[in-house]
């Protein structure tokens, strides 16, 4: 945030810059999971109108609000009833794999896309950079086996036997990724990964180009 004090005018400016970045990660992030979960039996998304590409619904005006401040924020989960499920801890994974999976998807869609617009506007392309950059992190960040996050969902499929340390790791949950994420452990962890798949994805153009 030091360049909030530095220079406000340009931190807000790209701040606002990243906003569609933000919308269409985080629509495309709790949609996937709405449409997993209804697939697999559970209605409740789909009940509260959370199956949509409109990202009003999927917004937490809070977190979006932290976003714009300090440029870490969050959206508003998506609920889930997985006793409407015929394997619940299994199509759990499913419901939570969809999230970061959807991400990585859109990520290399605007990959494909700015590699053939080739030279645009200055303000366009960055906001692309965005876009295709924010999806890779928010994956990434999503799949950290910590609950609530995505990849929380994996730890009962992994690990059934541990339901005790998983039920206590689910109570501590937010508070250690509020840690993680303030002390700049998260960042050491999801940059490292974010451009092996930057690699990969920029591999995978070259060959299907």
């Amino acid at each position: 945030m030091s360049g909030l004090f530095d220079d406000p005018i340009g931190y807000l400016f790209n701040r606002i810059l990243s906003v569609p970045a933000l919308l269409i990660a985080v629509t495309v992030h709790e949609l996937a999971h709405a449409l997993v979960a209804d697939r697999l039996g559970d209605p409740t998304a789909r009940r509260l109108g959370r199956i949509t590409l409109n990202p009003l619904p999927h917004i937490d005006p809070l977190g979006a609000l932290a976003f714009l401040i300090s440029g870490f924020g969050w959206a508003k989960p998506v609920p889930v009833e997985a006793r409407n499920f015929r394997h619940p801890v299994r199509d759990m994974v499913w419901v939570a794999a969809a999230g970061p999976v959807s991400n990585f998807a859109a990520a290399f869609v605007t990959l494909w896309v700015l590699n053939l617009l080739g030279a645009v506007g200055a303000t366009f392309l960055v906001v692309m950079k965005q876009i295709y950059f924010f999806n890779l992190i928010l994956g990434v960040f999503n799949l950290i086996p910590l609950p609530p996050l995505d990849g929380g969902h994996f730890l009962p499929y992994l690990f059934p036997r541990a339901w005790s340390f998983i039920h206590q790791l689910e109570q501590a949950g937010p508070l250690l990724l509020i840690l993680l994420v303030f002390s700049g452990a998260t960042s050491r962890l999801v940059m490292p990964v974010v451009g092996l798949i930057h690699d990969v994805f920029l591999a995978a153009l070259r060959f299907l180009i």
